[in-house]
């Protein structure tokens, strides 16, 4: 737990900062259309968590109206943006959160080429070497839940855990995806997004040819420990 009272608000507010500026990355990608989609994030050394209200503008999201949830998702009362109604989503993350500690950040979008796989109950096969590399194997597809309550989240986590794919597809609905840091659970959702296109678009014309698992293990090793600089937060997870 954080150490103070002090160090507890620094780190919430932080936490606000970063989730609010990490919505705008789902409109400037295009993985989002009007209020559709959100990103949470765990505020470290803490039980609790900052997610987007519901049906609120991505133009009008603040530090200060999003909502700080604890574990089991509920508001924080007398804090700011408690006025108002989290995102319907927020039990899924909250049973992430819970249930996966080192999960750092949850998002949800409703991108075009993920949610088609999704409306076809169809994981993404391993089959080009950036999937390979951010994923280690196929995106898989997870139950079908209604949204309201924490069934997304339990087929979240029952598809995920022991996984090596921070995402997956909910059947007829589309993807979640998970990090060690809310950046981290975006830049998951952003590269989904570019996968299940170029992988689409490579099914139009025939066959797909899968990987063979030896090099996709060689693939993810070498991107997970050696790409990159060593002070990547996914190499050093808090």
């Amino acid at each position: 737990m954080a150490d103070t009272t002090a160090d507890l608000e620094a780190a919430i507010a932080r936490t606000r900062e970063e989730v609010a500026s990490l919505h705008a990355e789902l409109v400037r990608y295009g993985l989002v259309v009007w209020t559709g989609g959100n990103v949470s994030g765990r505020v470290p050394g803490a039980d609790l968590f900052v997610i987007k209200p519901s049906g609120v503008a991505y133009d009008d999201l603040t530090p200060e109206n999003l909502i700080l949830c604890d574990l089991d998702g509920n508001t924080v009362p007398n804090t700011p943006g408690s006025d108002r109604a989290p995102s319907s989503d927020t039990a899924a993350h909250a049973y992430v959160y819970r249930h996966m500690p080192e999960v750092g950040g949850v998002v949800h979008t409703h991108s075009t080429y993920a949610v088609a796989w999704a409306a076809r109950g169809e994981e993404i096969p391993c089959v080009i070497t950036a999937m390979a590399d951010e994923f280690g194997g196929p995106i898989p597809v997870g139950p079908f839940a209604i949204i309201g309550d924490d069934s997304i989240g339990r087929g979240i986590v029952e598809t995920l855990r022991g996984h090596r794919s921070r995402a997956v597809l909910m059947r007829h609905h589309g993807p979640f995806t998970i990090g060690v840091s809310a950046r981290d659970a975006v830049k998951a959702a952003v590269m989904v997004e570019d996968v299940a296109r170029t992988v689409h678009i490579a099914s139009q014309g025939g066959a797909l040819e899968p990987i063979p698992q030896e090099a996709v293990d060689r693939l993810y090793d070498r991107y997970q420990n050696v790409y990159g600089q060593p002070t990547d937060p996914r190499r050093n997870p808090a």
